[in-house]
């Protein structure tokens, strides 16, 4: 062998051993990068409690803020946050309306396009179409209002285990005890799990996250 061979030789062995390195280097940064996936214990620690077995919550019969029919296939193909709440409520609501739209603002990629926040109103004698129509939108163009005869709204929210109760001994302007905790129904539009009140935007992101890869496995 020739010295011009080997060192052509050598030149190319310390080529591929730098791009090996590269290789390493980059993919132990791309992991660094990646967020941190929580263990299903890790995410009820942290605010989210998932079910073991997803529950299907049946069937319902509903009507969103633009006055279509809201039913059960309108969960399905996405990742809904649902809250119930409702527009005469002081402070929870809209405080956790917004709280939402800031966490929409914060997915990446195709989390936003793949999430939905419906709202599900337990003052149905108040929240008409028309005032759900002005009440949800003020938060974001997207978020979904839904109301209903009180009766239909009561089997929902009781199948999320979303108590309210209307606060006795009060007028025309009176307030409804409810939930505050953000129930969480995935792609196949069953009840997987909820986000428990109060809510932290960091901790909600991380455990959403986790939530939507532990489905993908």
């Amino acid at each position: 062998m020739t010295d011009s061979q080997q060192a052509r030789n050598i030149r190319l062995t310390v080529a591929v051993v730098l791009i090996f390195i590269t290789v390493i280097v980059a993919g132990f940064v791309y992991r660094v990068q990646q967020p941190r996936v929580m263990s299903a214990t890790e995410m009820k620690v942290n605010g989210l409690y998932l079910f073991e077995t997803p529950r299907n919550f049946g069937e319902i019969s509903l009507i969103d803020h633009k006055g279509k029919p809201f039913d059960r296939a309108r969960f399905e193909g996405k990742w809904s946050l649902v809250f119930f709440g409702f527009t005469y409520c002081p402070d929870v609501c809209p405080t956790t309306m917004a709280f939402l739209d800031q966490f929409m603002g914060e997915l990446e990629g195709t989390e936003a396009a793949d999430t939905q926040v419906v709202m599900v109103s337990v003052d149905p004698a108040r929240d008409t179409v028309e005032q759900l129509g002005q009440y949800v939108p003020y938060f974001n163009p997207d978020f979904i209002g839904v109301t209903g005869e009180f009766l239909d709204i009561h089997r929902f929210a009781t199948a999320l285990n979303t108590p309210f109760r209307k606060v006795p001994g009060q007028d025309e302007n009176y307030q409804v005890d409810h939930s505050s905790n953000v129930v969480l129904i995935n792609p196949a539009g069953d009840y997987h799990g909820f986000f428990k009140a109060p809510l932290d935007l960091a901790k909600m992101k991380v455990t959403y996250r986790s939530a939507l890869v532990h489905w993908d496995y």
